[in-house]
């Protein structure tokens, strides 16, 4: 009894904490009513934009290495001389989970910043509610009538169009839009090259070439110590366990989670494939072919294993792998060179079925516009800028002469960006200058991408990953307050209790033979309700 009066005083005083750390983050009314005049501008009165909004977003953690807020990003700054509107953000604390609290608590308390940026998918029961609660505005005649550069991008891309409507036909935000086909493939397999050379092996390309290649590792002592101390495979379940990365599981032709195939929806981990793969990666776990600490594995301790000369394939990025530990190792590890491999199939020649491909509007970092704005229609104008060609290069590349030049008729990031003298990363230099390297209501240039890539190898991985069929993946769909209220419920419960069984398989602490029984508890948490949501929010979807 004492210790749930405990928790329960434990979470009134953490709600008075973030009560009042959202009041004050939200008390700009001063500022909309008055308060004190921008730096630059003219006033709300007469100018086209607002005079002053406040805007509620996560400072991702390449812009926090060098700044506090956004208001100290060079594109803001250049906005707010442009305009003359004076932008309070509101940075929420901490990350995941804990923003996600305050995220709820400024709802909840209706203590609402005039725009929110999130992915309005992972909002409770759905954007469509959040209109209908009024915590959002439609945005359909404002877009119409205020909107002219974002407004000419739809009607130019009707299938973004669609992708930012709710089933009702209501646009609720700005989307971040990735704006090339190349712009959507960045993460897969990759190999420690030298290795296989210097061992006379070929890349693999299937499941069993992928075993073979593996055991070599394991045995043959690639990195030369003369130690038994290689890391043949990092496997992440949470890799594995994830709608947009699909690492690994496209081999046996089905998707960990929910997919489709002929419009009809599947469950991955009810599949007889899902116990092939969990058979093989059983054995490869036996074998010492995957890392003994695979299921608590973070970041640090997968850059420790890679810079420590140990790990031989795992799955990573473009950018962050291949040109990260390139650039980290290559001075102290002689000939040392990472690349792509294909994603896995079980049959020699075959196509994979599925790897990582984000969405051309990957529902993340929607700027949404609240039921708190007194002047929506400005806050739109304002938003529409970043559409416009002189918003594009802002948000994509940042301040011409300084973070990025025109070179051969296209724009360039400078040695500022490319070579920051305080040692910064490249996105970390671009935090300081744009939104490009993380996202935001605006539509991504492929340049901005590319221009990350330092080694051949990085351009060879785009080309190597982006050979995959990638038709089982569900497209974003809006599903009604009740739909994402009975979803949630379900699947909370069926990934608690997947994410422990399935290291379980792996580890074999749980037999193989117990997979039905593990079906079975799937259907007891209500896996078949779950299946048909999505199937009617598919269908919805078809429709439109």
């Amino acid at each position: 009894m004492k210790k749930n009066q405990g928790k329960k005083a434990a979470l009134i005083a953490l709600s008075s904490v973030l009560t009042a750390t959202v009041m004050a983050g939200c008390s700009s009314d001063s500022a909309k009513e008055g308060g004190t005049a921008p730096q630059s501008g003219t006033s709300s009165s007469t100018s086209e934009y607002p005079r002053a909004f406040s805007y509620w977003v996560e400072l991702d953690g390449d812009s926090a290495i060098s700044m506090k807020s956004f208001s100290e990003n060079a594109a803001y700054k250049e906005m707010e001389k442009i305009t003359g509107t004076k932008v309070d953000f509101k940075h929420p604390t901490g990350g995941g989970t804990q923003v996600l609290e305050q995220f709820n608590l400024m709802v909840a308390s209706r203590n609402l910043t005039d725009v929110i940026q999130t992915n309005w998918f992972n909002v409770a029961r759905g954007p469509q509610n959040a209109i209908d609660e009024g915590t959002i505005i439609r945005l359909n005649d404002l877009i119409d009538k205020h909107a002219p550069n974002f407004k000419k991008y739809l009607a130019e891309h009707p299938e973004v169009a669609s992708m930012i409507k709710t089933d009702k036909g209501d646009i609720y935000a700005f989307p971040f839009i990735r704006g090339d086909n190349k712009i959507k493939v960045y993460y897969g397999p990759v190999i420690r090259k030298d290795w296989l050379d210097k061992l006379g092996l070929e890349a693999p390309t299937t499941i069993n070439e992928w075993e073979k290649v593996l055991v070599a590792f394991r045995d043959k002592d690639p990195n030369g110590n003369g130690k038994n101390d290689e890391i043949p495979f990092l496997l992440e379940v949470s890799t594995v366990r994830n709608d947009l990365l699909n690492a690994m599981i496209g081999a046996w032709g089905i998707l960990d989670k929910f997919y489709q195939k002929d419009g009809k929806i599947y469950y991955g981990e009810m599949q007889p494939e899902f116990k092939d793969f969990l058979t093989t990666m059983q054995r490869w776990y036996k074998d010492g072919l995957i890392d003994k600490d695979f299921a608590a594995v973070d970041g640090k301790l997968k850059d420790a294993k890679t810079s420590n000369n140990q790990l031989g394939v795992l799955y990573g990025f473009s950018s962050g792998t291949i040109g990260k530990f390139t650039d980290l190792m290559k001075d102290t590890v002689p000939g040392f060179k990472m690349a792509a491999l294909p994603h896995p199939t079980l049959r020699e020649g075959d196509t994979p079925a599925a790897g990582m491909i984000s969405p051309t509007y990957p529902g993340e970092h929607s700027v949404a516009i609240t039921t708190a704005a007194k002047e929506p229609e400005k806050i739109v104008k304002w938003l529409d800028y970043a559409y416009g060609p002189e918003g594009h290069m802002l948000f994509n590349f940042g301040i011409k002469g300084q973070s990025y030049d025109i070179v051969n008729g296209k724009p360039a990031y400078t040695d500022t960006i490319k070579s920051d003298p305080n040692k910064l990363t490249f996105k970390q230099a671009q935090a300081q200058y744009m939104r490009s390297h993380y996202g935001g209501p605006f539509v991504q240039d492929v340049e901005s991408f590319l221009q990350q890539m330092k080694y051949q190898e990085q351009f060879d991985s785009l080309e190597i990953w982006s050979k995959a069929k990638n038709q089982l993946q569900l497209p974003l769909m809006t599903l009604t307050a009740d739909e994402s209220k009975k979803l949630a419920s379900i699947m909370n419960d069926i990934n608690t209790f997947s994410d422990e069984m399935i290291v379980k398989f792996i580890m074999g602490t749980e037999p193989i033979d117990n997979f039905p029984q593990y079906v079975d508890k799937l259907k007891k948490f209500g896996i078949e309700e779950a299946i048909k949501i999505q199937q009617t929010a598919f269908d919805r979807y078809s429709k439109r």
